[in-house]
């Protein structure tokens, strides 16, 4: 279990490295597919891999737990005997939850108690739990309980937000590393910075978080509502703190455009339910710019999804067809979408290791930047 960085850019923190897992080799800047319940919905664990080309996926450790549960999962022999997924899983340890679930759950010192959104069952997250819980999904890396604060927030919340996080953290330290493992391989813990928009909050988290000695390192609390500006400012801070020979995952981000900036300031993974959750409702990400396969101009438009790519799906299927897919609610057509936009985000980051390893990342992410914010 290891990081390396293979080079840095020139003209700005972007750096390309390589993650050593249980399950295989992630190259950085890497996108992690999400796949909240055990899948990345509307594709299939080869199209994943051979298509899509994807080196890591997501698992929610909130979702897992309630359906299908730890014990079936253990069964199984941990999620990637469960789904089909061979290479790395990482899992979210259901912080995100206590920020998007706000309405059905208590935070106290203890935890977080939830009200099932399934049934209604109450269900108390300790750090303690979400651990072992991570420990039966099995993956290979698992991020600490934490709160995630809303935006926008009082400055005195983010403050006690960020201590109990930090809190957390220490008893999540403490019951990880005094359990073992329950497949036979390692798993990572890695820590979250929190901090809201605040500059001194998250130089605070960030020399916290830091100080633990993991082997990776995640910035939450980031793209749930606040401008642009204020997400890459408070990235830009962390990243200067973090150790440069870890890993860096800014969670939940984002848009293409985001993704590249972020590289720029040092990131090294992503992950957000964009790509898919966007492309069921048929918005397509291309280099070029945004398609929105309803809109009339692609009614009778026969020319091939996107010309430029290499995705079998994007030159067999014209536009025409896509956008009839979408507008009748066919599966097919949310799959389609799926598999491009997957597909793209997966191009867009291994294109931007190239560029990195090439010396002239910097000037070609200004450029694409403004090609990807287009709509076409």
């Amino acid at each position: 279990m290891s990081f390396s960085l293979s080079a840095q850019d020139p003209h700005s923190k972007a750096r390309a490295g390589s993650l050593v897992t249980a399950h295989g080799t992630i190259e950085t800047p890497i996108f992690m597919p999400v796949g909240t319940a055990g899948t990345v919905k509307g594709v299939h664990q080869h199209e994943l891999k051979n298509d899509i080309k994807a080196q890591i996926i997501l698992g929610n450790t909130y979702h897992l737990y309630l359906r299908p549960g730890t014990e079936l999962l253990e069964k199984a022999g941990g999620l990637h005997k469960f789904n089909g997924w061979e290479g790395p899983i990482l899992t979210d340890s259901g912080g995100y939850q206590v920020f998007s679930l706000s309405d059905i759950r208590k935070i106290k010192e203890e935890g977080a108690t939830f009200s099932s959104h399934i049934d209604g069952s109450k269900h108390l997250f300790s750090p303690e739990r979400v651990m072992d819980i991570q420990r039966s999904i099995g993956a290979d890396i698992v991020m600490a309980f934490d709160e995630c604060t809303p935006y926008p927030c009082e400055y005195r919340y983010a403050k006690d937000s960020m201590e109990l996080t930090h809190r957390w953290l220490q008893r999540c330290i403490t019951h990880f590393d005094q359990s073992e493992p329950k497949y036979g391989y390692h798993q990572l813990l890695f820590p979250i910075v929190q901090g809201s928009v605040y500059p001194d909050l998250r130089k605070a988290s960030a020399e916290f978080i830091a100080g633990t000695n993991r082997e990776g390192y995640a910035i939450g609390g980031l793209s749930v509502g606040e401008p642009h500006e204020d997400m890459y400012a408070m990235t830009d801070l962390v990243t200067a703190i973090l150790p440069a020979d870890k890993p860096r995952y800014l969670m939940g981000v984002g848009t293409p455009a985001n993704i590249l900036e972020s590289i720029a300031l040092g990131i090294d993974m992503f992950d957000c339910v964009m790509p898919t959750r966007n492309a069921r409702n048929g918005m397509l990400f291309t280099r070029n710019g945004v398609m929105n396969m309803r809109n009339e101009k692609w009614r009778s438009d026969l020319s091939p999804i996107d010309p430029e790519s290499d995705l079998l799906v994007d030159q067999v299927y014209n536009k025409a067809y896509l956008a009839h897919l979408i507008r009748n609610k066919e599966m097919l057509g949310a799959q389609i979408a799926s598999i491009h936009n997957l597909h793209f985000y997966l191009w867009l980051v291994k294109e931007a290791r190239r560029r990195i390893l090439a010396g002239d990342f910097k000037s070609w992410k200004d450029s694409m930047v403004t090609q990807l914010m287009q709509k076409l």
